[in-house]
């Protein structure tokens, strides 16, 4: 397939597809040439049979249209009457009438040569230095839930890959979910790592299990409400807070350690009161 047809397949089959996932606002094209039906106007002819430009434009327009006839009934049944007056080749635009002289039609083909051809382009499609390639960018919904939306777009991709042409497929040339995916596995590892760590030193200088235990158990309990906060207000997590929350995990334990500390001293305290001794 030449880059017009991948094109003309990327705009009238792919991207409708795509676009009626949940959360995808729309799918932006790019690359290939969008195909167009180019009417090269003859000046001298205009002239000739005193036509002017605006005439030439709505008749063309007028005769590439759907018109709805409202409905007709006849023996209890009703009919719905259209006309379809899409322009469907290049002879059905030749053969528009634009003005009439003297009961002759004049037909765009008497004043224009009508030929297929290319929108004009800004840039081009390039893939890895290979050459020239159509592709689209799918926009998600603003406040959607990115790796839901991805997923949901692949799903819809293996249905639409099933109508495509022989030999044609798709290649993902970025894919947001691959970072998303990389940083959940990321921050998972470290909030395992620095809660063995902390643990460990919280252990070593207190030297008291009890008292440990009562400190490490916070990590786990204020990270998981963190979480249930962000979802009970709305707030999506990203990279920014997950990596703020494994960087508040040495802070988490600070209350607890200090809590502890002021337990021993007070108990030291109280211990060596001599009041305390009589009793």
């Amino acid at each position: 397939m030449d880059l017009g047809e991948q094109r003309a397949l990327q705009d009238w089959y792919i991207k409708f597809g795509l676009q009626t996932v949940p959360g995808v606002a729309e799918v932006a094209s790019f690359g290939g040439f969008e195909k167009q039906y180019q009417i090269v106007i003859d000046p001298l002819k205009l002239q000739f049979y005193n036509i002017s430009m605006m005439e030439v434009m709505s008749k063309v327009k007028a005769n590439n249209n759907d018109v709805g006839g409202r409905k007709f009934e006849m023996s209890d049944m009703a009919y719905i009457i259209r006309g379809l007056g899409y322009i469907k080749n290049l002879p059905d635009i030749e053969n528009i009438a634009v003005s009439n002289i003297n009961g002759i039609p004049v037909r765009v083909k008497d004043i224009a040569t009508v030929q297929m051809g290319a929108d004009q382009r800004l840039g081009i499609f390039d893939t890895d230095g290979e050459g020239e390639a159509v592709g689209g960018i799918v926009v998600m919904r603003y406040g959607e839930n990115a790796d839901k939306v991805i997923n949901a777009v692949k799903e819809k991709m293996k249905e639409v890959e099933k109508g495509l042409p022989e030999g044609v497929t798709f290649k993902v040339a970025y894919d947001r979910s691959t970072l998303i995916e990389a940083a959940i596995k990321t921050i998972k590892e470290k909030l395992v790592e620095e809660i063995a760590i902390v643990s460990i030193i919280v252990l070593f200088f207190l030297l008291h299990w009890r008292s440990a235990l009562s400190i490490i158990i916070q990590i786990p309990v204020t990270i998981a409400i963190s979480f249930i906060l962000l979802n009970a207000f709305g707030i999506s997590s990203n990279i920014m807070s997950l990596t703020g929350i494994a960087l508040a995990i040495g802070v988490i334990v600070d209350n607890g350690i200090i809590m502890s500390e002021n337990a021993y001293r007070n108990l030291s305290a109280w211990q060596n009161d001599p009041a305390n001794k009589k009793i």
